[in-house]
C-alpha cells in the first residue's frame, strides 16, 4: 500500500529487517565497485579496530531505502535527500532493522521528513533523516461524451 500526503501523520512508523550475509557483502562490493579490504579481506581486517570484516555502510543504508519504497510512504515514493551518521559496524551475520518514522508532513509541498535509524540487536548503527515526496494520487481521466 502507498500512503499519500493526506494519509501521513507524525509518529507513523515502519520497519524492515534483513540479516547481512557474506553473499550480500560480496555482491554489493561488485555492484558498487567498493572493494575496500575492510569489507572483503579477513586477514587485513584482523589488524583493524574491528578485528573482522564489516559490511558496507551503504548496504545497511539501503535497507532504509527499501523500507521507504516498500512500506512508508510506499510504492511510488521519491527520495529527495538523506543524512546518515554511521555509529557502529555491521558484521556478516548481523540482522539489521531499518526503521523510518514520520516527523513532519508538508501537504502544500507534498514533502515528508522522516527520522531514519538502523539497529543491530537494539544498538543504533546508522542514524539520520530523509526528505521524501510521497506518491501523488492518480487524477481521474475522461468525462461525459
Amino acid at each position: 500500500m502507498a500512503y499519500h500526503i493526506d494519509q501521513l501523520q507524525p509518529g507513523m512508523s515502519a520497519s524492515t529487517s534483513k540479516t547481512v550475509t557474506e553473499t550480500d557483502i560480496i555482491l554489493f562490493a561488485g555492484i558498487s565497485t567498493d572493494v575496500n579490504p575492510a569489507h572483503i579481506d579477513e586477514e587485513y581486517c584482523r589488524g583493524t579496530m574491528f578485528g573482522t570484516r564489516i559490511a558496507h555502510g551503504m548496504l545497511s543504508a539501503g535497507f532504509i531505502s527499501a523500507t521507504l519504497a516498500n512500506k512508508l510512504p510506499g510504492p511510488g515514493t521519491i527520495y529527495l535527500s538523506q543524512t546518515l551518521k554511521f555509529k557502529a559496524p555491521v558484521k556478516p551475520g548481523d540482522t539489521v532493522t531499518a526503521t523510518v518514522t514520520v516527523r513532519e508532513v508538508n501537504v502544500e509541498k507534498n514533502r515528508v521528513i522522516l527520522d531514519t535509524v538502523c539497529t543491530v540487536a537494539g544498538k543504533t548503527v546508522i542514524d539520520g533523516e530523509c526528505v521524501m515526496m510521497p506518491p501523488v494520487r492518480a487524477k481521474a481521466v475522461g468525462g461525459t461524451a
